[in-house]
């Protein structure tokens, strides 16, 4: 692998310097199997630090069998402002890739991207499921897909805290008794991060889906029904029944407080104060960095509860999308859509792909196969609803959907006002979308 040298985003942010000897091997991947010798392509994403270096070797993989030069764009949160900002100038990168399906519709709907030629489109409709197809689909064209995706429903727990005996709760009733259980011997079992407001509108989701139906969530997402319709209320007071003050340590104060990270020490620190936290596959990331657990062994998940017969799989991920008309533009995310692609990330940990012809014997160990299997397999998957919302709603800190959970935590006696208000930022969210 190549040496890669660190600029400001403001001045392309990484450089690939230099190009590795070598030939593309018999069964190249597809958009890797052309001359681009002399190309550049420029991809922007969110990615940094282990992220980045990962996704590095992929595009070192793209160069290496196409001659092709990519530059890597390293945006971090401020990605759609740095986005914002390339195409007022007329200079976009080639390559984007997004974390919110609302900004790739919006971008569409502006006149920003360009739809995915037919070779990727056949590709993406051979090797993901359907729906991961519809999600890079605006109005009727295909203008992008999910390269890595994330299993938000899943919940995980302290194997040594819990006991070798311990059996994960077959449903949602099940779950509260478990954590009223612990409760009554005295223990607090329930890690929230509600500092972090997306910890919370996690959970919701999980519950909603369930308790509403696919259906209701799709309508809810594109607020084709108001928030005091009565089955949110139903999704949050079901919800309430975990969000109880004495499962929590602290209660509900210190939830509120606790920002994500802290809520899986928390748990699986040298100082547990809880047994159980929910959150996404990227937990285990969490309890590899900050405490001396070891995943697979200390610290094991389980599926979100199933709440009646239906069960669920929320997800999230990072979108590819095309902003320039140039053949090498074409040839990489072609690449990138493909399951080779997707093996060489997947090898190094840290990811899960949507395609389902990446084999699960590729990832690196046990856990993360298994979640990669509850993805990929699942029949009712929905993509995080606040991504699907305007930004404003639903990824502003201390604002919208963040701030009426962190409400909701803090006051359950409050909501039908908490609901209303709601109601009225969405209202005036989508008309501005």
């Amino acid at each position: 692998m190549r040496a890669f040298r660190i600029v400001p985003v403001a001045t392309a942010a990484v450089v690939l310097a230099g190009c590795a000897a070598g030939t593309a091997p018999h069964s190249a991947p597809p958009g890797a199997d052309v001359d681009l010798s002399g190309q550049t392509v420029e991809v922007a994403a969110v990615w940094a630090d282990d992220e980045q270096a990962s996704f590095e070797r992929v595009l070192d993989e793209f160069e290496r069998q196409t001659g092709a030069e990519v530059t890597y764009v390293s945006g971090g949160d401020e990605l759609p402002t740095v986005l914002s900002t390339r195409l007022v100038g007329g200079a976009p990168p080639d390559v984007a890739i997004v974390s919110q399906p609302a900004l790739v519709h919006s971008m569409a709907a502006d006149g920003a991207l360009v739809p995915l030629d037919a070779a990727t489109d056949a590709l993406i409709t051979e090797q993901f499921g359907p729906v991961w197809k519809e999600w890079g689909t605006v109005e009727g064209t295909l203008y992008g897909f999910v390269f890595k995706a994330t299993n938000k429903s899943t919940v995980w727990y302290d194997t040594e805290q819990l006991g070798e005996d311990f059996v994960p709760p077959a449903d949602w009733d099940a779950f509260v008794d478990l954590l009223r259980t612990r409760s009554d011997l005295g223990g607090t079992p329930l890690s929230v991060g509600g500092a972090d407001g997306w910890t919370l509108t996690d959970w919701f989701e999980n519950v909603y889906l369930q308790t509403a139906g696919a259906q209701m969530y799709d309508k809810l997402a594109e607020h084709e029904i108001p928030w005091t319709d009565d089955s949110v209320r139903v999704a949050m007071e079901t919800l309430g029944r975990a969000f109880q003050p004495q499962f929590m340590p602290g209660g509900r104060a210190s939830a509120l407080q606790t920002e994500f990270a802290d809520s899986v020490v928390d748990v699986f620190g040298d100082d547990p104060k809880a047994e159980i936290v929910f959150e996404a596959d990227f937990v285990a990331g969490v309890i590899a960095e900050s405490t001396s657990a070891t995943v697979g062994r200390d610290a094991l998940f389980f599926p979100f509860p199933s709440i009646g017969d239906t069960s669920s799989v929320i997800t999230g991920g990072d979108t590819v999308v095309a902003l320039t008309d140039r053949p090498a533009t074409a040839a990489l995310v072609r690449f990138l859509a493909s399951s080779q692609a997707a093996a060489i990330w997947v090898e190094r940990g840290g990811f899960i792909s949507p395609n389902r012809e990446v084999a699960l014997e590729g990832y690196p160990d046990e856990t993360t196969r298994r979640i990669a299997e509850d993805l990929v397999n699942a029949q009712n998957p929905r993509f995080d609803m606040s991504d699907l919302m305007p930004t404003s709603l639903g990824a502003t800190r201390g604002d919208g959907f963040w701030r009426a959970m962190q409400d909701y935590l803090a006051d359950p006696a409050r909501l039908p006002q908490i609901l209303s208000d709601l109601e009225a930022e969405a209202t005036a969210a989508y008309a501005r979308r």
